[in-house]
């Protein structure tokens, strides 16, 4: 049997932090050699590539998701990081800082932030937990996280172009197996009227 493989190592990209596994794609090229793999035949290698295939979709999905997140956390990543730089940038030229925050859905107040109090920043970690850094370790570890969500977003639309390439393959597969299936029923069918 002549076939092409496709394979991706972890499907969820680093994003999603997902276990690596293998998943492939498989045009089949020699559709009766492909069948005679399977004991009840035609209908036996449909439900493999339909189950296949709605494991393609199911990851498709995912992925998308998870792009979706990190598309939102990549512009917050960046505003807070401006928001630090800044801070630092005015604390060592001693000015004040005045800033307007939000305390809820479009209520905002109006605070001014002195150089000396500018030292320690709280950095909102989720899950109802803040934790308190330096002005200095608040800016690394947000350049950090910038990096690493601009990476996992770059690996994210790599992997949801190769799922989507496994789909598009698997969907060519199922419907080569379809016709040949026909085929061989017509051909069949002409075969006992004879």
């Amino acid at each position: 049997m002549s076939s092409t493989s496709m394979s991706v190592d972890n499907p969820g990209g680093a994003s999603s932090g997902a276990s690596s596994s293998k998943m492939e794609a498989e045009y089949i090229e020699d559709v009766a050699a492909y069948i005679a793999r399977f004991p009840k035949g035609t209908e036996e290698a449909l439900q493999t590539m339909q189950s296949t295939y709605q494991q393609y979709k199911l990851l498709e999905s995912r992925l998308t998701q998870s792009r979706q997140r990190l598309m939102m956390k990549v512009p917050d990543v960046e505003r807070t990081l401006a928001c630090v730089k800044k801070l630092v940038q005015r604390k060592d030229e001693g000015s004040d800082t005045h800033v307007d925050f939000e305390l809820t859905d479009g209520i905002f107040a109006k605070a001014k932030v002195s150089a000396e109090n500018a030292q320690k920043v709280f950095l909102w970690l989720g899950a109802n937990v803040a934790l308190e850094y330096t002005a200095e370790e608040a800016v690394e570890l947000l350049t950090k996280n910038l990096e690493t969500a601009k990476l996992n977003l770059d690996t994210n639309r790599k992997d949801a172009l190769f799922v989507k390439d496994c789909i598009t393959t698997t969907e060519v597969s199922m419907a080569r197996v379809y016709n040949y299936d026909v085929q061989q029923r017509k051909q069949k069918a002409m075969e006992t009227k004879e």
